[in-house]
């Protein structure tokens, strides 16, 4: 018996000439025709499959109808990924694309952009791998938001305009293969506020929260309690909003990129080693374009350093995109709409927050310094002027390793006006011995600058007093408004001896937790 699989392409296709997909796949068919009597015919339009049907089948044989999509996949066992955002092309080499495009992915071994093909439009480009999943997967459902924390699944839920009900999954922080539900809910003594459920996972691979209803998959345990509440605080109701990730770079091959592609157009800010403006790359993209004043820093110890700069990411810290090395040194990094966290307290929005909300932006600052952490890297320039703000009071660390490079004498020697020596700890300032808990010093700084808003420390004291006050053992008092709670923890940042200074893995815990564990009797309302 013949087998004939007719392959029923969209309206769409239809009108186009057959692409390189019904070649190939034909190509293949008829080596299968040859070898198992296997007859495959390929019809562009519903007319075309009518005349098709009516005048060149043979009598008693199958016919089974294949979708393109389905076809190339029994055909070549394609794994296919689909769009989970918009994406426009920057570059000529790039693919437009919308959410819910699917493509299949033709060289993936190349990191952060793949090389693919649109099912939907049969062209051929790059398109960063951050922004598709496999098709059917649960990383392509839109409330599946992956390796997620605890505290970033509650801001993310608690944003402005999400109602009782918003929800996502994640991965389990604490039970491997497990997920957690995340749940806005509200209630009169808590408020807004956000549950946690764990999904474990049966031993014959089903979902569940309680045993009494298990589910094949997690698409189905979602889908019963988008119906009903079952024993939750609420059923689901929205699949929170997400804000569209960054590209890892801005595009294939684009690291370092000629100076011409940059076009500055809106001054942001100036210190003594450049400026910042805000600019466009390519013609496309918005970025933020740092500006080195020549005789900064060498170009080779710069380009080595950003290699490395490059390899953190961590959605706490401020992406590197692209440098331009020759002096002139440019450095283009992700655009924060807010600027820095100093201009944004003393002069921004940063003015009117509570300090719940100036510890929750302490805890993400502290979250993106514990990853650095980990990398045993050393920021060495930790202050308010180097944490950028975006949307939503994200807060991203900036500037990490770069102070390492200056070559200015008045910055090196580290007692000219151009040193930060009032964030600095004693023995960096002094002896030039800089680690990640001289980073932990400046951290309990710049603690003092966001409950201050923005307050310069020591206030009153220049710096060579400052440098000598410490080393005998001075420390700040506690700010006005500043829980004494709050203050205890600076001070152990400022411990004389290093190795006593906490870990920033412990700030970030202590932080993330300080309303609930320490400070549980704190009703947010009057601002500092």
């Amino acid at each position: 018996m013949r087998l004939i699989i007719l392959d029923c392409v969209t309206e769409e296709l239809s009108k186009q000439t057959p692409t390189w997909a019904h070649k190939s796949a034909l190509n293949q068919a008829l080596v299968l025709f040859h070898q198992h009597y296997v007859l495959f015919v390929f019809i562009y339009s519903q007319s075309y499959f009518h005349a098709v049907k009516t005048q060149t089948l043979p009598h008693r044989c199958d016919v089974i109808l294949f979708s393109s999509l389905s076809l190339f996949m029994l055909l070549g066992g394609v794994t296919f990924f689909v769009a989970l955002y918009d994406y426009e092309a920057r570059t000529s080499d790039d693919l437009t694309f919308k959410k819910g495009d699917r493509f299949q992915i033709i060289n993936n071994t190349e990191g952060d952009w793949w090389e693919a093909r649109s099912i939907n439009t049969g062209k051929k480009g790059y398109i960063p791998s951050n922004y598709v999943a496999p098709a059917d997967s649960i990383q392509a459902e839109e409330w599946y938001f992956g390796k997620m924390g605890r505290k970033d699944a509650e801001r993310l839920l608690l944003n402005p305009g999400n109602h009782r009900g918003t929800f996502l999954v994640r991965e389990s922080e604490t039970t491997k293969g497990a997920y957690s539900l995340s749940i806005r809910d509200w209630d009169e003594s808590k408020g807004d506020n956000v549950k946690h459920y764990k999904i474990r996972k049966l031993d014959n691979g089903g979902y569940y929260i309680t045993t009494r209803a298990q589910f094949d998959t997690l698409q189905k345990l979602v889908k019963h309690y988008t119906e009903h509440a079952d024993g939750l605080c609420h059923k689901l109701t929205t699949v929170c909003p997400t804000v569209k990730p960054q590209t890892q770079g801005l595009a294939k091959d684009a690291w370092e990129i000629p100076r011409e592609s940059l076009q500055l157009e809106l001054k942001l800010g100036q210190g003594c080693f450049g400026e910042v403006w805000m600019g466009t790359w390519n013609g496309t993209t918005k970025v933020a374009i740092k500006t080195l004043k020549p005789g900064t820093m060498s170009p080779e110890a710069f380009l080595q350093e950003a290699q490395i700069m490059k390899k953190l990411r961590h959605d706490k810290l401020v992406p590197l995109y692209a440098v331009v090395s020759e002096e002139p040194i440019y450095i283009v990094t992700e655009y924060m709409s807010k600027g820095s966290l100093l201009d944004f307290l003393k002069e921004g929005d940063g003015r009117h927050l509570n300090l719940v909300m100036l510890v929750d932006m302490a805890a993400k600052i502290a979250d993106g310094m514990a990853f650095i952490e980990r990398m045993n890297y050393i920021h060495r320039d930790l202050r308010a002027a180097n944490i950028l703000v975006g949307e939503n009071l994200v807060c991203k660390i900036a500037d990490f390793g770069l102070a390492r490079l200056i070559e200015d004498n008045e910055y090196t020697a580290r007692q000219g006006a151009k040193f930060p020596i009032k964030w600095t700890a004693p023995e960096a300032a002094l002896y030039g011995r800089f680690t990640i808990k001289s980073d932990v010093w400046s951290f309990g700084i710049l603690l003092t600058e966001l409950v201050t808003k923005g307050r310069v420390p020591y206030p009153g004291m220049v710096n060579r007093e400052v440098l000598e006050q410490v080393e005998r053992g001075y420390r700040m008092p506690c700010p006005q408004g500043c829980p004494e709670s709050l203050h205890e923890m600076m001070k152990l940042c400022w411990k004389k001896e290093p190795d006593e200074r906490p870990t920033f893995e412990y700030l970030q815990s202590f932080l993330e937790d300080y309303f609930t564990a320490t400070e549980p009797q704190y009703q947010p309302g009057e601002n500092l």
